[in-house]
């Protein structure tokens, strides 16, 4: 009886640590960068969507100009729907379904890391000269 209720615990937590170390570990990579910059009315906007993460993990945007991100939700009840940016002191409750722009200012040069209220969710917008 023990041997089989150790065996069963093996395979489980076995399971739990092929489960785990399967999933992306919270980097992003340059296959996810793609184009959601837009500049309006002197104003350069950066769209990610929040839901179970934020599409894209990776934005590259341009230094030096007055910058908006603007989260879009749609039926969003996990905990993406909390935005954290931890180097400008931002925490943001999101919409479940509807838009929240953040006001970033004038970026400099860099790379701002974010994610949800829990740090499950990573994302980074790299601001470029």
């Amino acid at each position: 009886m023990k041997t089989t209720t150790i065996i069963i615990a093996g395979v489980i937590i076995g399971g739990v640590i092929l489960f785990i170390g399967g999933r992306n570990n919270g980097t992003p990579t340059q296959q996810e960068n793609i184009q959601n910059v837009s500049v309006v009315d002197g104003k350069q906007i950066i769209e990610i969507k929040a839901k179970g993460g934020y599409t894209p993990r990776v934005s590259t945007a341009k230094a030096g100009i007055p910058t908006i991100v603007r989260f879009d939700t749609n039926g969003t009840f996990d905990c993406s729907a909390s935005v954290r940016i931890p180097s400008m002191n931002i925490s943001e409750i999101l919409p479940n379904s509807g838009v929240k722009d953040i006001d970033l200012g004038l970026p400099k040069v860099g790379t701002l890391q974010g994610s949800c209220g829990m740090g499950m969710y990573p994302f980074q917008i790299n601001f470029q000269s």
